[in-house]
């Protein structure tokens, strides 16, 4: 008598690869947190590790979500067309989309602060403010993301994404904002340039004085008095995955890049107010989505954050406690998942603590459940499964082993 269908749950852990870390006497996060459900976990299944796209090869969030969920890195958009994405914005030909941060500067164009002091309240007050704009024939649309980040879409004829950032991308050390700059000879990108300049230029007297700076600095908090861009692109259409090969997925995520891919790639995606990016996130909550879903849908990712934000923040020991949060997350899936249900584990990239920024280091990968080979590993870190049965592999091994399970990919020959 055959056996019902097997389903998947992914959970991932955003930038959860790193590198020793002194303090921990050589240890990683993820080796000095306490994980016994990882560890659980990789003694029933088998593990690996995995580069997204190639050993030594970087990704952001979005191209490593983009490829956990089926597609090509040649298919990525953008940075800001995924972002609009997740948070609602629906794109018309022609358009622009950036990525953004609030953030904090001074009179002369210098960056306190690239994230405003972490923003987390009242962003939806300031980006009306930055919704109200027009300038010669296009118009501005901002719209407030998870936190500090936000999304800025240029509507109009003639424009182009081929423009640089205006985030000086330094670590709050006092760098100038950039001036945006066209990437090629195109009038348009010269227009789309020269105009988001402008733009910039005109919050920032509207945004200085807005009620709610006032109340942050009478607080004594960075007010959030300009944005900065990056990661422009335009329209673009991404393959439905889902609908290819004929399976239902769903994502579970606070974060607005996550939810924008997964918009994008044609799944269904849950969010909720608490779900945030830091340690405070429902992640009990998450866990519990999780498995609610999975009762309908073939494949069910869950995400968190804060792993990403404490190696951003160079907090070792905060993202050792996101990984024990992670932990907690996982446990529940376990505990609750249903008969024929695979639990996987990953990461989309390395963010190690050092370097405060995404690396090209692989990251451990694990499957577990009925009918999966068992190997010899009974840790789940960025050592140990490099043992594992699954080896070392691509974003896209990882995710067509999955599907695999799913039997959905289609038989080759005969």
């Amino acid at each position: 008598m055959k056996t019902l269908k097997k389903k998947v749950i992914v959970a991932i852990a955003d930038g959860l690869g790193d590198r020793p870390i002194p303090a921990f006497d050589g240890l990683t996060p993820l080796q000095y947190a306490k994980t016994p459900h990882l560890d659980q976990l990789a003694t029933e299944g088998m593990t690996g590790i995995m580069d997204p796209i190639a050993p030594g090869i970087t990704v952001g969030t979005d191209m490593g979500h983009l490829i956990l969920f089926g597609n090509p890195p040649q298919h990525y958009p953008g940075r800001g067309p995924l972002e609009a994405a997740g948070v609602g914005m629906d794109l018309e030909p022609g358009d622009v989309a950036f990525r953004c941060n609030f953030a904090t500067r001074d009179d002369q164009g210098i960056v306190v602060d690239r994230r405003a002091g972490r923003i987390r309240a009242r962003t939806a007050e300031l980006s009306t403010v930055l919704s109200s704009i027009r300038l010669e024939d296009v118009q501005f649309l901002f719209k407030e993301a998870t936190e500090h980040r936000g999304v800025l879409v240029m509507r109009g004829p003639g424009l182009s994404a081929q423009v640089t950032d205006t985030d000086p991308k330094a670590p709050n050390d006092g760098s100038p904002m950039k001036l945006a700059q066209p990437k090629d000879h195109s009038p348009e990108a010269a227009k789309t340039a020269r105009l988001l300049n402008d733009y910039l230029q005109t919050i920032y007297p509207l945004l200085k004085d807005h009620e709610v700076n006032q109340e942050r600095r009478r607080h004594g908090l960075l007010p959030a008095n300009t944005v900065i861009t990056r990661g422009a692109g335009q329209f673009s259409n991404i393959d439905k995955v889902g609908q290819i090969y004929g399976f239902k997925a769903a994502v579970v995520a606070g974060e607005d890049t996550v939810l924008g891919v997964g918009h994008l790639t044609g799944y269904d995606t849950f969010k909720d107010p608490s779900f945030t990016g830091n340690m405070d996130t429902n992640a009990l909550l998450k866990a519990q989505k999780a498995i609610e879903l999975i009762e309908n849908y073939d494949l069910v990712y869950v995400h968190l954050k804060v792993t990403d934000v404490m190696g951003h923040d160079n907090e070792p020991t905060k993202k050792a406690q996101g990984i024990e949060l992670f932990d907690q997350l996982v446990g529940y899936l376990m505990d609750h998942r249903p008969d024929q249900t695979l639990i996987a584990l990953c990461a989309d990239h390395s963010t190690p603590c050092e370097k405060g920024e995404h690396s090209g280091e692989p990251v451990p990968i694990l499957i577990s459940g009925p009918g999966v080979r068992r190997d010899a590993v009974t840790v789940y870190d960025e050592v140990t499964c490099a043992s594992g049965a699954l080896n070392r592999i691509s974003g896209h091994d990882f995710v067509w082993s999955l599907l695999d399970y799913l039997e959905v990919i289609p038989k080759q020959g005969n």
